[in-house]
């Protein structure tokens, strides 16, 4: 029940007992008494009310379940995206709302970059996080997001995390082939698909391992004109500006890649030519996966994982499974997809 409820009630079943217990004693000489007592119980009863309904007034956080998406989906005109982020910055004043520390944006490189490469493209802003992934041709790699407070000390670092995880995730697969027996149809297909999900994983965790030209994206905090800034120096490919963030938690960010041109669409995994090379550290190859059909064949985007920074106090991965089904991460955690490269 409502406060303004409970005060009619009160109101329609004390004053009238009220008013004709005044009009018995209007001759008497406790008049004054009877009053002053009606006068205390009325405000009693209101300042109890006034308390209950503070009580139940709902307490927390009022923005709990929402979340705010920067960035392309499925199906979106990369073009018209790069136009909106564009128009966006322009229109972004200095009395947008946002923290003292300035807005939050999603910057974008027209290529994928290695972590020394950072600093002079992203200068002196801060960064919070960057997206990076092995653009093997033909193939559908996972995408990650690693904190990055200090560039390129965290990228460096987070990289070699991830290494080390596809290092297991492939050390996975081969026992999974191993113990995959028989030599049925199904088994030998499994097997094949095992063995392949192996070697894309090793080819991953080499191409980290090396510092790989393989960021394509920042989320950074500035100020509007320092943002402006940004979307200026060579490489940024656009910068999308989002005053409406004010949590990252409540965020997520899904850059376009370097290679989507036209549409976002899901990838079509044609597995790897026999010259393809993974990327490595800028001169170097690394051996490419053999051809298979077992990896990218579904419409879900790759799984994303996040490796902490230094002083965060744990790690959220994803178990390796099957690479006969494609992972998909939590739908507030998705990624864009790059197309097959033609």
């Amino acid at each position: 029940m409502r406060a303004g409820d409970l005060l009619r009630q009160l109101d329609q079943r004390l004053l009238p007992p009220l008013t004709r217990g005044v009009a018995r004693l209007g001759d008497r000489s406790g008049r004054s008494g009877v009053l002053t007592w009606a006068a205390l119980f009325s405000l009693a009863a209101v300042l109890g009310t006034a308390v209950w309904a503070a009580d139940d007034a709902p307490v927390g956080d009022r923005t709990v379940g929402e979340v705010t998406r920067v960035g392309v989906a499925d199906g979106d005109s990369v073009p018209g995206y790069l136009r909106s982020a564009a128009a966006d910055l322009a229109a972004l004043s200095t009395a947008t709302p946002s923290t003292g520390d300035g807005t939050y944006a999603l910057v974008a490189f027209d290529a994928y970059l290695p972590p020394q490469r950072l600093g002079d493209v992203l200068g002196d802003v801060p960064v919070s996080t960057v997206f990076g992934r092995v653009p093997l041709p033909g193939r559908q790699t996972e995408i990650v997001r690693i904190p990055a407070l200090r560039v390129p000390d965290d990228v460096v670092a987070g990289m070699a995390e991830v290494a080390a995880r596809k290092a297991t995730e492939a050390a996975d697969y081969r026992a999974r082939a191993a113990a995959t027996t028989g030599d049925g149809v199904d088994e030998r297909e499994l097997r094949a698909r095992y063995a392949d999900g192996a070697e894309v994983a090793d080819a991953e965790a080499a191409a980290y391992r090396g510092g790989c030209d393989c960021v394509y994206a920042a989320v950074v905090r500035a100020a509007p004109e320092v943002l402006r800034g940004v979307a200026t120096r060579p490489a940024v490919r656009a910068v999308d500006p989002a005053p409406e963030v004010y949590r990252l938690d409540r965020a997520v960010f899904t850059p376009p890649l370097p290679e989507q041109r036209d549409v976002v669409r899901p990838p079509v995994d044609t597995g790897p030519s026999p010259t393809s090379h993974p990327a490595g550290p800028t001169g170097s190859t690394a051996p490419a996966p053999r051809p298979s059909a077992s990896m990218g064949e579904s419409s879900e985007p790759a799984p994303l994982v996040t490796i902490p920074s230094p002083d965060a106090s744990s790690t959220v991965t994803t178990e390796p499974a099957a690479p006969s089904v494609t992972t998909s991460p939590d739908a507030t955690d998705a990624g864009p997809l790059a197309p097959t490269p033609s």
